[in-house]
């Protein structure tokens, strides 16, 4: 199939696009103007880049045109100094755009990368598609908007809208848990709390796969799914199964969370106005109380999903490839 892929210079997109040119697929990669240099790795094996911006719907139009499927996988992440209108202009009035611009070039069916985030805490585990939606930042606010606006122009046009909602991504190639990674390799990683809420990743190469499948499986209209690993298992028996992974004992040090949580509220107060990344900032915290477990029993009977990558497996390839590159 023809297929577009956003967020390709980014690590989901890019190991999505990837996968699919793997699969047999003509794949173009919507970049912009300014990220084209990094996508030329792509370009080797075959991703086609077409330039252009969630932004601009005037952009969209030649990278939708003749393509089957939109694997629609960029967004507006959680930056500090950014402000409210970005993430929405980004993450709502982009994908706006882009399935405008879809819908006008008779694109079949747009697969829509959403965020388990959406749920927010986890109260009764694990939670399903239809657990209550409760999103805590807005990030989360803004990906929650774009996904409803998404279904509902798949409810009243010819297109075919799939929602997805990874949870927890991981794998060679990501750098968002190498602080975890690093901290305990180097036995200085405190836990807050407890470290018996829950937590949940999934490998990158597992993801991809459920992507695949929410484009090409025809029961996938209309639908919403969750796509998460094969289990979840709680913090504190994450921090130890990466310790195995170093030969270091795992985490003893607890500490409380509050002080942290008003330490974060004011050093972001301090810090956001001025674009500035602060040291320590509430996002971080909630990694330490919000409960994340879910139940993919639909993507499994719908979809056909069945991630292979175990939690051990998954930290040991994550663990070498941070060697490698020589972070640890």
């Amino acid at each position: 199939m023809n297929v577009l892929v956003t967020g390709v210079t980014g690590f989901t997109g890019s190991r999505l696009a990837r996968y699919l040119v793997e699969a047999g697929h003509k794949v173009r990669g919507l970049v912009r103007g300014a990220s084209l240099e990094r996508a030329r790795p792509l370009e080797a094996i075959g991703l086609k880049t077409v330039e252009g911006d969630l932004t601009e719907l005037d952009t969209l139009g030649p990278a939708c045109h003749e393509v089957d499927v939109v694997y629609h996988i960029a967004a507006s992440y959680r930056t500090a100094g950014q402000s409210d209108a970005t993430y929405r202009a980004i993450n709502v009035g982009g994908t706006e755009n882009l399935l405008c611009a879809a819908e006008a070039s008779g694109v079949r069916r747009f697969v829509h990368c959403s965020t388990g985030g959406v749920h927010g805490n986890i109260d009764k585990a694990p939670a399903t598609e239809s657990a209550p939606l409760k999103p805590g930042d807005i990030y989360q606010v803004t990906k929650l908007e774009a996904e409803r606006f998404a279904r509902a122009i798949g409810e009243r046009s010819d297109i075919e809208v799939v929602v997805a909602r990874p949870i927890g991504i991981y794998g060679p190639g990501d750098v968002r848990f190498l602080k975890l990674f690093r901290g305990i390799a180097r036995r200085r990683f405190p836990i807050l709390g407890s470290g018996q809420i829950f937590y949940h990743l999934t490998y990158i190469d597992d993801l991809v796969e459920g992507f695949r499948l929410c484009g090409e499986t025809a029961a996938a209209v209309g639908r919403t799914y969750l796509l998460a690993g094969p289990a979840y298992t709680t913090l504190e028996e994450l921090t130890e199964l990466i310790a195995v992974e170093f030969g270091v004992a795992p985490p003893r040090l607890r500490l409380p969370v509050w002080p942290f949580w008003l330490g974060g509220a004011l050093c972001e107060a301090i810090c956001v106005p001025f674009g500035l990344e602060p040291p320590i900032y509430r996002r971080r915290v909630e990694f330490f109380t919000k409960s994340r477990a879910f139940d993919t029993t639909r993507a499994r009977q719908e979809l056909g999903f069945n991630p292979m990558i175990d939690l051990r497996t998954g930290i040991h390839r994550t663990a070498v490839w941070y060697r490698e590159q020589g972070w640890l």
